[in-house]
């Protein structure tokens, strides 16, 4: 016998709640905004998704987003300083700052900042998990001084 269940605002209080998990799917465009055969934009899906915006949030400075101006890890600034142990390790915090305060949809499992004195660029390696998904996903970005 199927039975309907309703809240007890519904009058009906005899009835076992349901519990149900919701499995929701991350999706985003892709911002190298190819063209689809059917003339649509290919778009990011789940992990790939979670790890373009964590991209873009490490590579973002403060006041760069409208409206935002804390938003982005803001770690371009700190490659005109002297490359040290330090500054690696204020890069890493920013990292962590960023992605707890700015991306929900991600745990950071491991980072590892190397800043090259002599290349004037520093090198992120970031592991994170995805929430929905339990999934695994290594990023790894170098971030350069251009002057």
């Amino acid at each position: 016998m199927v039975s309907r269940a309703f809240s007890v605002e519904d009058g009906n209080l005899s009835s076992k709640a349901l519990v149900t998990t919701r499995n929701k799917t991350y999706k985003d465009i892709d911002l190298t905004f190819a063209n689809r055969p059917s003339g649509d934009v290919y778009k990011k899906t789940d992990a790939a998704a979670v790890k373009q915006a964590i991209k873009n949030l490490i590579l973002t400075n403060f006041n760069e987003k409208p409206f935002q101006p804390r938003f982005g890890a803001g770690i371009q600034g700190l490659l005109f300083e002297l490359a040290d142990d330090e500054t690696a390790e204020d890069i890493n915090i920013r990292i962590r700052q960023a992605i707890e305060n700015y991306e929900p949809r991600a745990t950071v499992r491991s980072l590892k900042v190397q800043a090259y004195v002599d290349n004037y660029n520093v090198l992120i390696t970031l592991e994170f998990q995805v929430k929905n998904t339990e999934e695994i996903v290594v990023l790894e970005t170098t971030i350069t001084r251009l002057r």
